[in-house]
């Protein structure tokens, strides 16, 4: 039994390494680069006819943010810190959205007076755990002129169309940085069908370039997203269904939030059974990032593909209900 934090596929590593030691095939050929393939590739998977790639997750935000012209909508929990922090630093008014435990609910949003040209941001997951409805929230945000902008980081690559995909979000972003589904350690992008937004971005675009290694990086592993994601949904529906007290047990997710009073005793005793030589792994709440609720949250998304073996979350189902 073996659990290892999540790594970048072989054949990344391998294409990275390639090209930051000088064998770059598109080195001299000015109409190809690992940076339009990677564009080609994430148009191909959101269905969004433009994109960049960028330097960061963080770096997709704020060139999303920064083509905004109204207010900045945030879910109350389960979203990203980024998206006030850089929605502070763009003097963006910010409008925080009351939430189902992380679950954008339009009725919230009806009842809310929200000025014109506004958008709003959210993850596809809400805190990891739990599938947003982006079919109900494009439909009201449609038809009531607000900008959908999901954090994609999570969710791309959705076999089932409902996250990542650009005919229901406006604007896509995603960080491929680690430990996330496209795992490169560094970089993101942000793609959409407006033009304007990209017109509109030229500087904190040209700012936030990444290079050929990380591209080269993201490329390669854009092939594998698909069964990235889908072996980390699977993993997770096996722990929610045999784990007790587990938040949005029916949804789909890519971590389990367990609802406990101390969850710090939990996990330090999950940490000493367990053989996973990792902080991030086994993290707490309440946290902004997944729920404000107390509980402790296993972070299947941080462990390699390779260690979500039925044995291996056996064992974790074993080692957590019998601390509950």
């Amino acid at each position: 039994m073996e659990f290892k934090f999540k790594e970048p596929h072989k054949e990344t590593r391998e294409s990275m390494a390639k090209v930051a030691s000088g064998e770059n095939p598109y080195l001299n050929d000015r109409n190809n680069s690992f940076e339009k393939n990677c564009q080609k590739k994430v148009k191909e998977i959101t269905g969004h006819e433009y994109c960049e790639i960028t330097s960061s997750g963080n770096n997709s935000i704020f060139i999303a943010l920064s083509a905004i012209e109204g207010s900045v909508i945030i879910p109350d929990q389960g979203g990203w810190n980024g998206f006030k922090q850089i929605a502070n630093y763009l003097n963006k008014e910010i409008i925080t959205l009351k939430t189902d435990l992380g679950l954008i609910n339009t009725d919230y949003l009806n009842e809310m007076d929200i000025p014109k040209n506004s958008a709003l941001i959210f993850t596809s997951f809400a805190g990891y755990s739990a599938n947003q409805d982006t079919k109900s929230i494009s439909k009201y945000c449609k038809n009531n002129g607000i900008t959908t902008i999901e954090d994609a980081s999570a969710g791309i690559g959705d076999e089932k169309q409902e996250l990542g995909n650009g005919n229901l979000s406006d604007i896509i972003i995603a960080s491929t940085g680690s430990p996330k589904i496209i795992n490169v350690g560094s970089g993101g992008f942000i793609s959409s069908n407006k033009p304007e937004i990209f017109e509109n971005t030229k500087l904190p675009q040209k700012l936030s370039k990444t290079n050929e290694i990380i591209c080269s990086g993201i490329d390669k592993e854009l092939d594998f997203v698909k069964s990235n994601l889908e072996q980390t949904i699977n993993a997770t529906n096996i722990l929610k269904k045999h784990i007790n007290n587990t938040f949005h047990a029916s949804k789909r997710g890519v971590n389990v939030i367990i609802q406990h009073d101390k969850p710090k005793d939990i996990i330090w005793k999950v940490k000493k059974e367990l053989p996973i030589n990792h902080h991030a792994f086994i993290t707490k709440c309440p946290n902004y990032n997944r729920l404000k609720e107390k509980g402790l949250v296993i972070e299947v998304k941080n462990l390699d593909y390779s260690s979500l073996k039925k044995e291996n979350l056996d064992k974790i189902i074993e080692v957590i209900n019998n601390q509950l």
